[in-house]
C-alpha cells in the first residue's frame, strides 16, 4: 500500500553526493500535514522522497478527495508534470515527517537529456505505476471494502503513522459515514 522505489532512491543519493554544482540537489524537510505539491498549481521543483510517507490525492470539483497512492522512500513527485509541461495533476501532502531530495526543473531536464540511467528509472517508474493502478482497480473489484480497510489499518500500524478517518475513506473511495459503519461492524 505504500509505494517505494529503492533504485530511484539510490540514484538520487549518488547524485546528491557527487553533484558538480552545489545546490543542484538539496535536502528539505516537511512536517506532518504540510502540503508538498498543490493540485492545479505550477510545478516549481522536482521531489524525491528520502524518508517518510506522503499521500498523493486528487480533489474533485465538488471538493471531495480521492487518495491515489501512499508514497514512501524513492518515490518521485512532479516528473509527469515536468515532462508534459502542465500544472500539478494531484496534491501531495506529508502523512509523517518527510525528508526529501529537491531539485529545480532546469537541472532535472538536463539530466533527462544526458543521463540514460535516469531515463531507465523513469520508464520503470511509469511502468510500475501502470501495473499498480491496474492491480488496485482489480483488487477493489474482487475484494470487499472491509478487506481493504483491514489491510490499511495493518499498514498504518506497521508504518507507525496515523491515518485520519477522512484519509481512510478517501483512499477507499467511500464516505466517512460508511467507514464508521464498517469500523463498527469490524469490532
Amino acid at each position: 500500500m505504500v509505494r517505494t522505489n529503492q533504485a530511484f532512491l539510490n540514484y538520487f543519493e549518488e547524485l546528491y553526493r557527487n553533484q558538480k554544482q552545489e545546490g543542484s540537489i538539496t535536502v528539505k524537510s516537511f512536517s506532518r500535514d504540510e502540503k508538498i505539491l498543490i493540485q492545479d498549481h505550477p510545478l516549481s521543483r522536482l521531489i524525491l522522497i528520502k524518508e517518510g510517507i506522503a499521500k498523493c490525492y486528487f480533489t474533485e470539483e465538488n471538493g471531495k478527495e480521492f487518495i491515489v497512492e501512499f508514497l514512501g522512500s524513492g518515490e518521485i513527485l512532479g516528473e509527469v508534470e515536468l515532462i508534459k509541461n502542465i500544472n500539478c495533476l494531484c496534491g501531495v501532502q506529508a502523512l509523517s515527517d518527510l525528508v526529501v531530495y529537491e531539485t529545480y526543473i532546469p537541472y532535472f531536464k538536463s539530466l533527462i537529456r544526458e543521463d540514460l540511467t535516469l531515463n531507465h528509472l523513469l520508464l520503470d517508474s511509469f511502468a510500475e505505476r501502470i501495473v499498480n493502478t491496474s492491480s488496485r482497480a482489480s483488487y477493489q473489484q474482487l475484494y470487499t471494502v472491509e478487506h481493504t480497510l483491514i489491510q490499511l489499518i495493518d499498514m498504518q500500524t506497521k508504518q507507525g503513522i496515523k491515518i485520519s478517518k477522512e484519509d481512510m475513506a478517501a483512499y477507499l473511495g467511500i464516505t466517512v459515514r460508511s467507514l464508521n459503519r464498517i469500523l463498527k461492524d469490524l469490532k
